[in-house]
């Protein structure tokens, strides 16, 4: 722990730590793309995933970790948290690809997606069928690989014996309720439904949890905090990520591809039982239920569809109230952080954090 007061901290640097990561992040792929040419490995492998770790994303799970070691009062050489914070990454990369095969996705980031990318690799050689075969099971053993490299990652990061074991547990907790999370989105899309609830819990498990607290409590964790720093870290993160995800929920029905980087009809493809689709079908009138129960979910929905749709969520009052549900979240982050006993510099660097994480333009 430091002896340093509030006073004497220098700021946080979030744009010198996101640098940081990315250059572990970097020498680290690139040491495992010269193991793979050394022992004659397919050189796509390595490659596609650096590619896609270095397509874009905001690193907000590594930036919050070394906050929350901040906020737990860590001090001196940061190498060690930096690893530990870049495993998060990789181990984003690892549920992205395998998010990607679940939905179907052609593009993450603006770019093609893993399993896309796999199978353009490949189509000179093989037919089309074969090439998205291959594309397919190849990006699951990507994203496997990511997996594996972030407890690498991890393991080498130099961790003192104490706080790799204090650490663990939060992983493997983070890793679990992620898994939940996408389990619950997954048998939920397709059917849409009035459950609010339902709709709530996939943001919090999915989302929440994996993006905004439990980096924190790693980062925490690794600093050797108490409990009331945690719960602190909680009571910031838990609306902080509820908002975030209300906020990809309507970037993916009402944002501009070009500027979130992601098709803006999948959602609606997909039919996601998102917090957005449970209040409109709460609201709408049997006529507009009707047209969203014809329209949502089907997969070769069109653009005159989607108009449709987004008209009916916006005469329904469902996008002003997710709008609403955002700021109260937002507010709620702001007001932890008020109670909170962290270092003036980690507050302040938490608040543009909430800022930039829910007033993203839709």
């Amino acid at each position: 722990m430091s002896t340093l007061t509030n006073a004497a901290r220098p700021e946080l640097d979030l744009l010198a730590n996101r640098r940081a990561v990315e250059t572990c992040l970097e020498g680290f792929l690139v040491g495992k793309q010269r193991a793979a040419a050394e022992h004659c490995m397919p050189a796509e492998v390595v490659q596609t995933l650096r590619n896609f770790v270095f397509a874009g994303g905001k690193r907000l799970r590594p930036l919050l970790c070394i906050c929350g070691w901040y906020a737990g009062g860590g001090a001196g050489d940061m190498a060690a948290v930096v690893q530990a914070a870049a495993s998060l990454e990789m181990f984003h990369a690892f549920a992205l690809i395998h998010d990607d095969l679940m939905d179907h996705s052609d593009t993450r980031r603006g770019k093609p997606t893993v399993h896309r990318s796999l199978a353009a690799h490949h189509s000179a050689l093989r037919g089309q069928e074969a090439a998205s075969h291959l594309g397919t099971g190849g990006a699951i053993l990507v994203g496997d690989l990511a997996l594996a490299w972030s407890d690498e990652l991890l393991h080498t990061a130099g961790l003192t014996p104490d706080r790799l074991a204090a650490v663990l547990p939060v992983i493997d907790g983070m890793r679990t309720e992620v898994m939940y999370g996408q389990y619950l989105d997954l048998c939920a899309a397709g059917d849409p439904t009035l459950d609010l609830d339902a709709a709530l819990t996939v943001a919090r498990y999915k989302t929440a949890k994996y993006t905004c607290e439990r980096p924190l409590h790693i980062g925490a964790s690794l600093a050797g905090a108490g409990l009331a720093v945690l719960e602190a870290c909680t009571a910031y993160a838990l609306p902080l990520g509820e908002a975030f995800q209300l906020r990809d929920d309507l970037l993916g029905v009402y944002g501009a591809p070009e500027q979130t980087g992601k098709p803006v009809l999948d959602d609606l493809r997909g039919a996601k039982h998102t917090v957005l689709l449970a209040l409109a079908l709460q609201r709408a009138d049997a006529a507009q239920r009707k047209v969203l129960h014809l329209l949502l979910g089907n997969p070769g929905l069109d653009e005159h569809d989607a108009v449709r749709i987004r008209g009916i969520l916006t005469a329904t009052g469902a996008r002003a109230e997710v709008e609403r549900l955002i700021r109260n979240r937002h507010a709620q982050a702001h007001q932890a952080l008020d109670q909170a006993s962290f270092p003036p510099s980690t507050a302040r660097t938490l608040r543009r954090i909430a800022d930039a994480a829910t007033v993203r333009a839709a």
